[in-house]
């Protein structure tokens, strides 16, 4: 399957040279390109890509606004690239439904990873973001008691998967944990997203800390 992109930046190097990264490889198509967010949102509908990969401090309309309208209107994906690891827009960015969040230091590699990573409908943070955004749901103090109710639409097993989620876990690493086979771990994760209606396991990583069900430097238990 090729991966259908649009790239976003107000910086016409930073949108050349990601286009080029990209575009270079076999499974990867770079449908278009955009300088600003109110570009990205007609493009994204009008070229229906599969991922965005998107900038956050632009004119007009910055890359929060502008990933909260294309992930709520179409079906793309966006990974968010910054200059700053310590942005203020991280959380919000998450928040509005982006599947990942990079530097734009990152190598070719880990771009490409990326894009394939989050195509594939995973999600992906640079570690330096996973610590930004862990401090910040620490920050938010108690948890939020409509959320936490929510908590009792899932089976057991399935709030032990989103507790190891939560750790950052890949899904062979859940499997390891509660010693069950990946498919099940796939399954449970699905099951998870669809209930609480969460678009990937970014928001699911949000959810568990909002609603108490891990706290940070507690290590999860297992029912």
């Amino acid at each position: 399957m090729t991966v259908r992109v649009l790239v976003v930046d107000d910086q016409d190097l930073f949108r050349a040279g990601f286009g080029l990264i990209l575009g270079a490889q076999p499974d990867i198509t770079v449908v278009g390109e955009a300088a600003d967010g109110l570009e990205a949102i007609d493009k994204a509908i009008a070229l229906t890509p599969d991922v965005v990969v998107m900038d956050v401090r632009m004119p007009r309309l910055d890359g929060v606004a502008a990933t909260h309208r294309i992930c709520a209107e179409t079906s793309a994906k966006v990974l968010v690239l910054t200059m700053f690891d310590l942005d203020e827009y991280v959380f919000d960015a998450l928040r509005a439904g982006a599947s990942g969040f990079l530097l734009k230091d990152v190598r070719r590699e880990e771009l490409v990873d990326a894009v394939r990573v989050v195509a594939a409908g995973e999600a992906l943070l640079a570690p330096s973001v996973t610590r930004r955004l862990i401090a910040e749901l620490t920050d938010r103090g108690r948890p939020q008691p409509e959320l936490a109710r929510r908590l009792d639409e899932l089976t057991e097993r399935e709030r032990d998967t989103l507790r190891q989620l939560a750790r950052g876990l890949s899904n062979a690493e859940v499997a390891a944990v509660l010693t069950v086979s990946e498919h099940t771990v796939k399954t449970h994760v699905s099951s998870v997203l669809a209930k609480l209606g969460l678009r990937d396991r970014v928001q699911a990583v949000v959810f568990a800390y909002e609603a108490g069900l891990v706290r940070p430097g507690v290590a999860p238990e297992v029912a």
